[in-house]
């Protein structure tokens, strides 16, 4: 049982470790692709848009390939 624990707790930290990295390149330059009018914004906006990142990044990658594709 602590085996399964112990896998299930590393496996959020790895998603949470990918998501904080995600959310930092989201923060410089991956909102902005996303919404152009988030450019013209201050950087505590794009701030607050840090934690819904590492938590949603698996679904705003897919959003940036698409734009980036298109």
């Amino acid at each position: 049982m602590e085996s399964i624990i112990t896998i299930l707790l590393s496996l959020l930290a790895a998603y949470a470790g990918v998501g904080l990295l995600f959310g930092l390149y989201f923060f410089f330059k991956g909102a902005a692709q996303i919404d152009p009018v988030i450019s013209d914004s201050k950087w505590t906006v794009r701030l607050l848009l840090i934690p819904g990142s590492i938590g949603l990044w698996p679904l705003l990658l897919a959003k940036l390939i698409i734009k980036v594709k298109a």
